[in-house]
């Protein structure tokens, strides 16, 4: 299933994302105290970042990313195909991000030269993750699976992140 986001989606990502930086430092215990303890007044609360709009970004692009990738589950491998009906593994996920207004390199060479690393450790949805040397790419759909292409006389499908061996991830 695609998301759609709109100007005022993305506003109120924004919105949601400002106010969890908020409740963050306040929990954080980010108070300056007086030394007598007879106030506390808090930091002030932290203007919208660049930071905080690329989250944003990302998250919209990336969940986009992965519903339009689940939207293939079940299509065909075809080595060189990048869609609408069949794909290859890196055809798949340049064609997810163009369905999220992304646009990405063809190859999963290009495709691991691009983007922001990221650790394995904070892979988040919509993350490539590339295996085998960077021979092969999927998209982090969360709880620790992929959707990807796999090879010749498969399918689109899901495998868990584990599954193969662990190159590099990238974000868009």
């Amino acid at each position: 299933m695609a998301v759609r986001t709109t100007s005022r989606t993305n506003a109120a990502l924004t919105r949601i994302l400002r106010s969890a930086i908020i409740i963050g430092a306040l929990t954080a215990g980010a108070f300056a105290s007086t030394t007598a303890g007879a106030s506390a007044q808090p930091l002030a609360a932290p203007s919208q970042s660049t930071h905080v709009q690329q989250v944003a970004f990302y998250s919209s692009a990336g969940s986009q990313a992965v519903g339009a990738a689940e939207s293939k589950v079940g299509a065909p491998y075809v080595w060189g195909a990048t869609g609408p009906s069949s794909f290859d593994c890196s055809g798949l996920v340049q064609w997810a991000y163009a369905q999220a207004g992304v646009s990405i390199p063809r190859t999963t060479y290009a495709q691991e030269a691009g983007g922001v690393p990221v650790s394995r450790g904070d892979l988040q949805p919509g993350d490539l993750v590339l295996y085998y040397g960077g021979d092969h790419v999927g998209i982090y759909a969360g709880n620790g699976t992929v959707v990807h292409a796999p090879t010749s006389g498969q399918s689109v499908t899901y495998a868990p992140v584990d599954s193969m061996p662990f190159h590099a991830a990238r974000r868009y």
